[in-house]
């Protein structure tokens, strides 16, 4: 199945950085249409942590992550643009007449003149716990991310993990929970230097060099054993929830055949957001370049500047930059 109409821009990957792509592309008047192949925009934001605050947006001293999700929806399709969803493309190509033809795993076809390809980290799986048992009670009680805090009112929780979430969910579901216990293998945080002072000060009960032994119930979690991985010392705890915040494995899956020129799992750019094949930018998370930092705030500047440099690719007598948001009558 082929699309007929030609695209002048297509953002693949509709998470934060994508939508302030779309709308930046409005803005400059570029036909376009947003892919991404889960089945709602707003990516991680959405998928994982719709509850979660940020707070390192510009303009919100804190703001949930579907809020802001639904800001950026509203911002970014206002110009119209075309939105295909449960769409994952699985391969590219350009025609002799330097169209890209973009083509999904349900054979459909998408046509057009560049892209910005807004991936994030790709597609991502919760770390597990390869020792313990945990999986066989996934779903009933062992969780890998909150996306509803209501959930957890009322109960004994035990989290696993010392980054961001960890501690953020930790510091969040403090004043829902009955109680809250937080074990860490180590005695250093991979948190935000913030997170970590106000743990300090809070009512989570905190175990360094702890890890998660056993997990027994009847039909549900009930209790879990831990462990001190220097001493031994062994504790059982009464619990009603696990959450095993350890991270994500991220694959950014089909782009690795594209031809695009890769470090790792993320793709190269120019300060220009140019990869290496023609008319194909990117931004967010899912680029690379000296001194890159996986920032919202960051992604959203690389949209920018990804599509306002495809428009002069498409029209070379455009400017890249077209004037403060300010001077444009809409």
């Amino acid at each position: 199945m082929s699309e007929e109409q030609i695209f002048d821009v297509t953002i693949i990957g509709g998470g934060p950085t994508g939508l302030f792509g779309a709308f930046y592309a409005g803005m400059r008047q570029m036909s376009t249409k947003v892919i991404d192949g889960l089945e709602e925009l707003g990516g991680q934001l959405t998928a994982l942590y719709p509850e979660k605050f940020i707070y390192d947006m510009p303009g919100f001293p804190q703001v949930k992550a579907k809020d802001l999700v639904r800001a950026q929806v509203e911002q970014g399709l206002q110009y119209g643009a075309e939105v295909a969803l449960g769409e994952k493309i699985t391969g590219i190509e350009m025609r002799e007449d330097h169209v890209w033809r973009l083509i999904s795993e349900k054979g459909r076809e998408h046509l057009t003149r560049t892209a910005v390809i807004t991936a994030g980290a790709g597609s991502f799986a919760p770390k597990k716990l390869p020792s313990t048992d945990a999986e066989r009670w996934e779903g009933r009680g062992v969780y890998y991310f909150v996306k509803d805090p209501q959930q957890f009112a009322g109960q004994r929780v035990l989290i696993v993990g010392g980054g961001d979430s960890a501690l953020d969910w930790a510091l969040h579901l403090e004043r829902l929970a009955e109680k809250v216990t937080l074990i860490h293998r180590r005695d250093k945080f991979r948190a935000h230097e913030e997170s970590v002072e106000q743990l300090k000060h809070s009512t989570v009960e905190t175990n360094l060099f702890w890890e998660i032994g056993d997990i027994r119930g009847d039909g549900r979690v009930q209790e879990v054993q831990i462990f001190e991985n220097r001493s031994q010392e062994r504790r059982d705890l009464q619990v009603d929830a696990i959450i095993l915040a350890l991270g994500f494995s991220a694959d950014v899956g089909p782009i690795k055949n594209w031809g695009l020129e890769l470090d790792g799992n993320t793709i190269k750019v120019n300060s220009r957001m140019e990869t290496n094949l023609p008319g194909i930018y990117a931004a967010g998370d899912v680029v690379t370049y000296e001194g890159k930092l996986k920032l919202i705030a960051t992604g959203v500047s690389e949209a920018a500047i990804a599509v306002n440099h495809a428009k002069t690719y498409i029209d070379p007598s455009s400017r890249a930059f077209p004037g403060h948001s300010s001077e444009i009558v809409k």
